[in-house]
């Protein structure tokens, strides 16, 4: 009956913390009216930096020996610098829901550079997934290109494509470098180094450009860098430790679901044909890829 219960509780924890990710795709679109992408980011960022060291020093989890300070940096580049310059340079030109489909194709990614570096063997039925996949990203764009002919939307699918890449190479690098690093001691210094990198692009990009500072710009500040960072890192740590990864992975599918979902109501944007039959196809190319790998784990860092 306990163990039930924890399962149970579990299962609410995930369906909440997915909601709050993907909740967040639709204020990093709309705060794009308060200040540029990279300014967003960095007091994004920033945030969530502070209050993980909080939580480090409350855990007692320590400082990283400075051996791995090379590599956290180079995680913190490629996680959060890069993938969050591309990514809300993107939305700039890309819906919320559709960016947050294309972002999380970074599994598909993944699979590959690990088939490469690691030598991780690529099953048939993994390829059909990762096939279903690219067939899926092929979709979304070539409905741009054919249908809707936006040069600046491709313009910010593909460079939300190439921060799914750069996601994708930090999960590989992470498990080649960093893999017996606590996991909670990884996500807040690699969010700390990449913030600072952030701030370094923030400083060449929008140096003098206006923020405005209000009421609703500060609450998309916080609700994504406390709650979507912070706080949901927290709680994903915590399920990590009781469900296996091949599940916890599968279960972050949700959030963009949950991207379409809210960017639809919040901010009116139209769902496609091409947008639903790319989202059906990367999505169920990753479950497929997934569930039925054998015994072959995925394991990275997830970050939204």
């Amino acid at each position: 009956m306990f163990r039930s219960n924890k399962k149970s509780n579990v299962w609410v924890l995930i369906v909440l913390i997915t909601l709050i990710w993907g909740y967040a795709w639709v204020l990093m679109k709309e705060s794009l009216q308060f200040m540029g992408p990279f300014s967003f980011s960095s007091l994004r960022f920033g945030t969530g930096s502070i209050m993980m060291l909080m939580l480090v020093f409350v855990m007692r989890v320590g400082i990283p020996p400075k051996t791995q300070w090379r590599h956290l940096i180079m995680v913190g580049l490629l996680q959060t610098t890069i993938v969050f310059s591309l990514v809300m340079y993107g939305l700039r030109f890309v819906d919320a829901g559709k960016s947050s489909v294309l972002l999380y194709s970074m599994p598909i990614w993944s699979s590959l550079l690990a088939a490469k570096v690691l030598k991780e063997p690529l099953t048939k039925v993994k390829l059909l997934g990762l096939g279903m996949g690219m067939v899926g990203l092929l979709t979304i764009l070539g409905w741009d290109i054919w249908v809707e002919q936006n040069l600046k939307a491709i313009f910010g699918e593909l460079l939300i494509i190439l921060a799914a890449i750069s996601w994708g190479v930090s999960n590989v690098y992470y498990r080649l470098k960093l893999q017996n690093v606590p996991r909670l001691q990884v996500s807040a210094y690699q969010m700390l180094f990449g913030t600072l990198g952030l701030i370094i692009a923030t400083i060449m990009m929008e140096w003098g450009k206006p923020i405005s500072i209000t009421s609703m710009s500060m609450y998309y500040i916080l609700f994504t860098g406390i709650l979507a960072s912070a706080l949901c890192f927290t709680v994903w740590f915590y399920i990590l430790s009781i469900i296996d990864m091949v599940t916890a992975t599968l279960s972050t599918l949700l959030v963009p679901i949950f991207a379409m979902l809210f960017g639809s109501v919040f901010l009116d944007e139209k769902l496609t044909i091409g947008i639903i039959i790319g989202t059906v196809l990367i999505l169920g190319g990753i479950f497929v890829a997934q569930m039925f790998k054998g015994d072959v784990e995925y394991k990275g860092l997830d970050e939204t």
